[in-house]
């Protein structure tokens, strides 16, 4: 069956590279071996030698392009520099993974999308959030793969591929913004269908174990755009690493970077303003305001952190300082924070709130509450010993009615603060004055704030998960490469 599908092919051009797909790997199973490998040896000394008395079913995962036979053929091939070489697998890779990719996307189509069967066990409006203009994205990875392709048969050796890219990102990639935005409705959409919809689940489970589809999940081809989308500057930004600085090629390339760096932030954008408004609407309908109220919902506003406090509440009286306590639920916006009294899962009272800008956050010790030894009431701490909160100060400078209000707040965890303390007390100018060469907030219980190179988002790991770079020059190579994965696209 193989054969014959080659000979119809070869009878309509001549063979390509790429032209036998019948095993080729799913996007899914794919790895990009130029995003890891850093090792001057060639791809195909590291390749396992077959074993005569195994009969091999299938082919390598994929081949390198030092093992494409044109390239051995090739004595131009053989006297490439390690460096050059290495450029060249990198170049190799884009197109590779842009096949493999494609594959996986027809199979989504062909498969899923335009299976009728599965289409009607759902509504048109559940099939639009699930499959979205998946069809529109296929379609610009088909063209997109039809130049790299063309550029490859051109010459075996590969000038440059980074004019193909920014075209590309420029004028053809659209859908996937399309796309990535609707990720909110496709996620919910889909875990409503399995488990409210008996048939639906039926039919694509038996759809999921068609040989076709490797007995890989339908969510697994559904995310293949955002996985792509993000893995492009990664790719390009490889090229960049093997291209000589004085180059010409070296400046080519890293406007494709910025190019693809600028699609991947707008895919970021579109994702997060869906999931933010969506969210503010949620939030909205579950504010009961007992003060003036305030307008919530905005396309510029989103969440940046919710959470449960204990707040300490001092009191004045005639002999004695007591200090008790409440439990407050937070919710921190990018522009304002609201305080409010949980009522049950989905409603809260609204007591307070102040924009970021008239917020004040800081450390506190527990002497600074002055505590009675002991005491009785309910809802009021029994000794010092009881208090297992970490506590931090709050100040708003001006609250709802322009009052001036100070909080001592207590958290569970010791890294929980941190998180608070991070939250509340972040802007801006804060990160962007930042000396990033070493960038590093850690909590003692061992955990770390990070930055996520591809989108910027800051979040928080476990040390265990991480390894200190103590060598400078590993530090500042990775500090260039941040500069270019990083607010590139500005300039596009």
């Amino acid at each position: 069956f193989i054969h014959q599908n080659n000979e119809k092919k070869k009878g309509l051009r001549p063979q390509r590279t790429f032209d036998s797909e019948e095993d080729e790997v799913l996007y899914q199973n794919y790895k990009e071996k130029a995003l890891h490998n850093d090792s001057d040896e060639d791809a195909e000394s590291r390749e396992p030698k077959p074993d005569d008395r195994i009969v091999v079913q299938y082919k390598p995962i994929r081949t390198s392009w030092s093992q494409l036979s044109v390239v051995k053929k090739t004595p131009a091939c053989q006297n490439l520099t390690p460096e050059e070489r290495k450029r060249q697998e990198a170049i190799f890779e884009v197109i590779s993974s842009e096949h493999s990719y494609l594959h996986s996307l027809e199979i989504l189509v062909r498969m899923f999308k335009n299976s009728t069967e599965l289409s009607d066990t759902m509504t048109k409006t559940e099939s639009h959030h699930l499959f979205s203009n998946i069809a529109d994205v296929c379609e610009a990875s088909k063209k997109f793969f039809s130049d790299l392709e063309d550029r490859h048969q051109q010459n075996v050796l590969i000038d440059d591929i980074s004019d193909i890219v920014a075209k590309h990102a420029k004028s053809n990639f659209d859908p996937y913004v399309t796309y990535c935005s609707n990720e909110v409705y496709q996620q919910r959409t889909l875990q409503r269908l399995v488990t409210r919809n008996p048939s639906f689940k039926e039919v694509l489970t038996r759809i999921e174990s068609n040989p076709d589809c490797r007995n890989l999940p339908m969510i697994s081809f559904l995310i293949l755009p955002m996985q792509r989308v993000t893995r492009l500057p990664l790719l390009m930004d490889t090229i960049c690493q093997k291209t000589p600085k004085d180059s010409a090629h070296y400046e080519t390339c890293k406007k494709a970077l910025q190019s693809v760096s600028k699609l991947v932030r707008q895919c970021n954008e579109g994702a997060r303003r869906m999931e933010r408004t969506e969210m503010m609407y949620t939030i909205n309908s579950q504010l009961e305001f007992k003060i003036k109220p305030f307008p919530l919902v905005s396309s510029s506003r989103w969440m940046v952190k919710r959470g449960e406090l204990t707040a300490f509440v001092e009191e004045n009286g005639i002999f004695l300082k007591r200090t008790s306590r409440q439990q407050v639920y937070f919710f921190l916006f990018n522009d304002v924070l609201i305080v409010t009294r949980k009522k049950s899962e989905d409603s809260y009272t609204v007591i307070d709130y102040a924009l970021r800008d008239q917020i004040w956050v800081g450390h506190c010790q527990a002497e600074d509450l002055n505590l009675s030894p002991v005491r009785t009431t309910a809802g009021m701490l029994t000794s010092r010993q009881s208090m297992a909160s970490h506590l931090f100060r709050l100040k708003f400078r001006s609250n709802h009615s322009g009052e001036k209000v100070p909080m001592i707040l207590g958290a569970e965890l010791l890294n929980e603060r941190a998180r608070w303390i991070s939250a509340l007390g972040q802007s801006g100018s804060d990160k962007k004055n930042a000396d990033r060469t070493n960038v590093m907030q850690v909590v003692d219980d061992g955990w770390y704030e990070g930055e996520r190179l591809r989108d910027g988002e800051r979040g928080w790991f476990l040390a265990e998960c991480a390894q200190r770079i103590t060598c400078q020059a590993t530090i500042e190579k990775n500090m260039q490469r941040m500069d270019r994965l990083q607010g590139l696209e500005t300039n596009v």
